[in-house]
């Protein structure tokens, strides 16, 4: 009984010091994604869905809910954000190549068909996108495939 004490107290004391350290907050604005919006022309409901579902994960900007204060349920976050954006950054759109885009954007459209995106772990809390919003955006991702298609049959044509 008092060796789990000894490790109860342990682990308390681990839990309050690792209140004090604290990973990087991923916080730009949403202006980091005016490129990708600008080229990929989201209807106004797609980029409300894309703000509310999509960006905290795939963008430069994430709205932090309160837990993400509380470690170790930050450093999951920081995780899970990093992981997101090494995946897909609308914030970094502009970086990309015409087949990477049109890459990035089949594989989105994969993602929300399969219903892989948004994740459990963000649809328990945040709520899920019904079908017509995962209809919106699959319709919008193909649609904006197209100009990149498009350029990649005028390249390979030369």
């Amino acid at each position: 009984m008092k060796f789990i004490k000894i490790v109860l107290v342990i682990l308390l004391i681990a839990l309050v010091v690792i209140q004090f350290i604290r990973p990087d907050k991923n916080v730009s604005s949403y202006e980091s994604v005016t490129a990708f919006e600008a080229e990929t022309q989201p209807s106004s409901e797609v980029a409300g869905i894309l703000k509310q579902n999509c960006y905290d994960c795939h963008s430069n900007h994430t709205t932090y809910p309160w837990y993400a204060e509380i470690a170790p349920v930050s450093f999951w976050l920081d995780e899970h954000i990093e992981h997101g954006k090494g995946h897909f950054n609308a914030s970094a759109w502009e970086e990309y190549s015409v087949k990477k885009k049109d890459h990035k954007l089949e594989e989105l459209i994969e993602m929300v068909e399969e219903g892989e995106m948004p994740l459990d772990s963000y649809t328990w809390v945040h709520g899920d996108l019904t079908d017509a919003q995962q209809k919106l955006v699959i319709q919008w991702a193909t649609m904006a495939r197209l100009q990149y298609k498009e350029a990649l049959e005028v390249s390979t044509s030369y």
